[in-house]
C-alpha cells in the first residue's frame, strides 16, 4: 500500500482554522442555549411570582367580593319570593271572593264532595256535560299541582285517589253523553250514507261518532273531514250492529296514569317536575357555598358541606339509568314507551268500537225501545270464534285509522305512534303496523291489531343539544335569549318578568309565538307544542352533554342574570374542552339592541374558586387556560366582568329589577346552556 501524501503547511493551517471556528460555534451555541434556558427560567419564575401575587391579591379581597355577591343575590331573591307569595295570596283571595263553582283544591273534603255531587247528576245533554267536564278539567289540574307539592305519603295517597276518581268520572260522563247520541242514531240517519255520523267540538275535545245502521258488506270506512280523522273497518264488522267513536282530547290523562302507575320508570325525582327545578330546588346558591368557604371554618368542614350537598342532589334525583324501553312478556317483544325519552303531543285519540244501543221502533204512534241495565259496551275485536259466521275461523284483519296532525303542535321529526295498554297502564309501540306519513298533507295513517286509544309521540330531546346560544341585553331589564337547536332555532325576548317566543317556525306555534307569558308558562306551552328546550336530570342519558359541575354552573347562571341588562353572553367551543370543573363562555359589555360586534367578545373561564379572562380566542388552534395579559383573578364572575366595564354599565346592573333577574335566572336554569 502506498502512503498518503503529507499535508502542506497551508492545508494544516486551514484545517486548524476550521476546527477553531467549529469549536467557537459550538461554544456560542452552548452559550446561547444557556442564555435561552436562563431566560425561560427567569420568565417562568416571573410568571410564577406574578401568579402568586395575583392569587394573593384575590385571596385578600375574596371575602369582600363573595359578601357583595351574596348580598346582591339575597336582596333579589327576597324581593322575588315576596312578590310571588303576594301574587299567590292575591289569587287565592280573588278565588275566594268570586265564589266560583269549583272547590278549593287544597281542601280534600270539598274536592270529594264535588266529585260525589257531580257523579249523582243525571244530566246527559252533551253541551251541558262538556261544560261540566271543562270545569272538572280545571279542578283536576289544580289538584295535580297540589299533589306535586305534598311531601307526606299518606296525604299524597288520598289526593292521588281523588285525582283518579275525577279522571274516571270525566271518562264516564263522556260515555253517558255518547250513549245518548247513539240511542237516537236511527232518528238522525244521513240520507247519502244510510248511517249516522256526527262531530261535536269544544275547546278541549273533538268527538266523532259513527253508527252502522245500513250494515253494508261493501262499507270500507268513513272520513270525518272537519275533524281530520277517518277510519277503516274489516268486512266482518261492516255487517254488525256496531258504533265507532274517535274521541280526540287535547289533554292527556293516560300519560298521567302511566306516570302514577310506574313512577320510577316515567317520573323524574319529586323536585324535578320542571326543567328549572333541577337548579332552583335541589341546589343551594353556589355563591352561598363560596361565601362560607371564605369564612374561618376548617378546610375539612367546608369540604364536607359541599360533599353533603352533592350527595343530597344525587340521592334526591336518583341519578341512575332509567329502566329499559323494551321488556319481554310471554316470549314476545313488548315495546313499552319511556315517557322520559318520548313526549306525547297533540292530545289522545280514543278509538273505540261499541255495540250499537237498541234503537227506537215506532208502532202505531208508539215509540218502543229496549232498555238495558248497562251503558255502552265494547264490541270484542279481534272477534272470538263463536261470534264468527258459521263458526269459521276467519282471521281478524287489523283496523285502520288516519289522523291529520293537530295544528297546535310542531313535529320536528316523523311522529311515532303509541297505543294504550289499559291492563298495564302504559303506552306501547308494538301492535301498530303499516305506518305511513304524508308530510305534505300533515297526515299519518296506520293499522292496529285492535281498537286502542293512541297518541302521537316525539323524541323529547329532538332539539338537543344546542348548537349555539346567546343572551344579549336589549335595554334596561330587557334581553334576548337566542338558541340554535339541533333542528329548530328560536329566540325568547325577556322583558321584566315576562317572556315572548320568536321563531321562523310558524306551523304549530301560532298560539305561542308573539305572546307575553311568564317563564314557567312559556316553557310548558313550548313543551306541549313540541319544542322542548328545557333540561332535567335524565337529559344526559339521551343527549351528549358537557357534564359540568352543577354548583359551578348554577353560580354562573345567577351571576349572568345579575348582569343581563348590561352584558352579553354567548357559547364557546372551548366549554367542551376545559373539563367538568370549569366553564368557558364569551362575554362583553353591550348597550345596544343591535347584534354584538364580532371583535367585542372576550373569553372567560369560571371555576368554583375563581374566574379569569383567557388569552385564547374562538379562533385559536387549541385551548389554554393562560391568563389574558394584564388581567387579574377574581372570586366571582361579576367582579371579573367589572374589570372591563364602564361606570355606566356597572350602574345599569345595580339598577336591574329583581323580577327581571329572577326571570333570566329561571330561564337559564331551565335550559342549562352551559351544559
Amino acid at each position: 500500500m502506498s502512503k498518503g501524501r503529507k499535508l502542506t503547511t497551508t492545508q494544516r493551517a486551514k484545517r486548524q482554522q476550521d476546527e477553531d471556528e467549529k469549536r467557537l460555534r459550538e461554544e456560542e451555541e452552548v452559550r446561547l442555549q444557556a442564555e435561552k434556558e436562563e431566560h425561560i427560567r427567569l420568565e417562568r419564575e416571573r410568571k410564577q411570582k406574578e401568579l402568586e401575587r395575583l392569587e394573593s391579591k384575590d385571596r385578600e379581597r375574596r371575602g369582600h367580593e363573595l359578601d357583595q355577591l351574596r348580598r346582591l343575590l339575597e336582596n333579589n331573591q327576597t324581593a322575588a319570593i315576596k312578590w310571588k307569595t303576594d301574587a299567590v295570596e292575591k289569587a287565592e283571595w280573588e278565588r275566594y271572593m268570586n265564589c266560583g263553582a269549583l272547590p278549593d283544591p287544597t281542601v280534600l273534603q270539598d274536592v270529594n264532595r264535588y266529585i260525589s255531587s257531580w257523579r249523582d247528576d243525571p244530566e246527559v245533554n252533551i253541551t251541558l256535560v262538556l261544560k261540566q267536564c271543562n270545569l272538572a278539567l280545571q279542578l283536576l289540574e289544580e289538584v295535580e299541582l297540589v299533589l306535586r307539592d305534598i311531601t307526606d305519603p299518606r296525604r299524597g295517597q288520598y289526593y292521588q285517589e281523588s285525582l283518579l276518581e275525577l279522571l274516571e268520572l270525566i271518562h264516564a260522563k263522556h260515555l253517558l253523553t255518547n250513549e245518548e247520541i247513539l240511542k237516537e242514531a236511527s232518528e238522525n240517519v244521513d240520507t247519502e250514507t244510510g248511517n249516522m255520523q256526527t262531530v261535536v267540538k269544544d275547546e278541549n275535545i273533538t268527538l266523532c261518532l259513527w253508527a252502522n245502521l245500513r250494515k253494508s258488506p261493501r262499507f270500507k270506512g268513513f272520513n270525518f273531514e272537519e275533524a281530520g280523522l277517518d277510519f277503516k273497518l274489516p268486512k266482518q264488522l261492516a255487517v254488525r250492529d256496531v258504533a265507532v267513536r274517535i274521541l280526540h282530547t287535547r289533554y292527556d290523562h293516560l300519560s298521567l296514569l302511566a306516570r302514577m302507575a310506574h313512577p320510577r320508570m316515567h317520573t323524574p325525582g319529586h323536585r324535578y317536575l320542571s326543567g328549572g327545578a333541577i337548579m332552583n330546588n335541589a341546589l343551594k346558591s353556589a355563591a352561598s357555598v363560596q361565601s362560607r368557604e371564605s369564612s374561618a371554618e376548617p378546610a375539612e368542614g367546608r369540604s364536607s358541606q359541599i360533599q353533603t350537598q352533592m350527595e343530597a342532589l344525587n340521592a334526591e334525583g336518583e341519578l341512575t339509568s332509567p329502566l329499559p324501553l323494551t321488556t319481554i312478556d310471554c316470549g314476545e317483544r313488548v315495546q313499552v314507551v319511556d315517557l322520559m325519552q318520548y313526549t306525547p303531543l297533540g292530545g289522545v285519540f280514543h278509538y273505540n268500537l261499541f255495540h250499537l244501543p237498541p234503537q227506537v221502533h215506532k208502532v202505531n204512534g208508539w215509540e218502543i225501545r229496549q232498555l238495558l241495565d248497562h251503558g255502552l259496551q265494547n264490541f270484542p275485536y279481534p272477534m272470538e270464534m263463536s261470534n264468527l259466521d258459521e263458526n269459521k275461523a276467519l282471521a281478524s284483519p287489523p283496523v285502520g285509522v288516519s289522523v291529520t296532525l293537530p295544528d297546535w303542535v310542531v313535529f320536528l321529526e316523523t311522529p311515532k305512534v303509541a297505543r294504550w295498554d289499559a291492563a298495564a297502564d302504559q303506552w306501547r309501540m308494538d301492535g301498530i303496523t303499516d305506518v305511513s306519513y304524508e308530510e305534505a298533507e300533515d297526515k299519518i295513517s296506520f293499522n292496529m291489531d285492535a281498537f286502542h286509544a293512541f297518541v302521537l309521540m316525539q323524541d323529547t330531546y329532538a332539539n338537543l343539544p344546542f348548537q349555539s346560544w346567546e343572551l344579549r341585553p336589549l335595554g334596561q331589564d330587557s334581553a334576548l335569549f337566542t338558541i340554535n337547536g339541533a333542528l329548530i332555532d328560536l329566540s325568547i325576548t325577556i322583558q321584566g318578568n315576562q317572556c315572548m317566543l320568536q321563531s321562523e317556525q310558524t306551523k304549530g306555534l301560532s298560539h305561542v309565538r308573539g305572546k307575553w307569558m311568564s317563564s314557567p308558562v312559556l316553557q310548558k306551552a313550548m313543551l306541549n307544542a313540541g319544542v322542548n328546550i328545557t333540561v332535567n336530570e335524565f337529559t344526559d342519558k339521551y343527549v351528549s352533554t358537557c357534564g359540568k359541575d352543577p354548583l359551578t354552573e348554577h353560580a354562573a347562571y345567577e351571576q349572568m342574570a345579575l348582569f343581563a341588562s348590561a352584558c352579553a353572553f354567548a357559547w364557546s367551543k372551548w366549554n367542551a374542552k376545559c373539563g367538568a370543573e370549569h366553564l368557558v363562555m364569551q362575554a362583553c359589555e353591550h348597550h345596544s339592541a343591535a347584534p354584538v360586534p364580532e371583535g367585542s367578545w372576550s373569553l372567560y373561564q369560571l371555576g368554583a374558586q375563581r374566574s379569569q379572562k383567557l388569552e385564547v380566542t374562538e379562533k385559536s388552534d387549541g385551548y389554554s387556560p393562560d391568563l389574558y395579559p394584564g388581567s387579574e383573578f377574581h372570586s366571582t364572575f361579576i367582579h371579573m366582568l367589572q374589570d372591563d366595564m364602564s361606570i355606566e354599565g356597572i350602574a345599569k346592573t345595580r339598577e336591574s329589577d329583581y323580577l327581571f333577574v329572577d326571570t333570566v335566572q329561571s330561564l337559564l336554569c331551565a335550559t342549562r346552556p352551559l351544559m
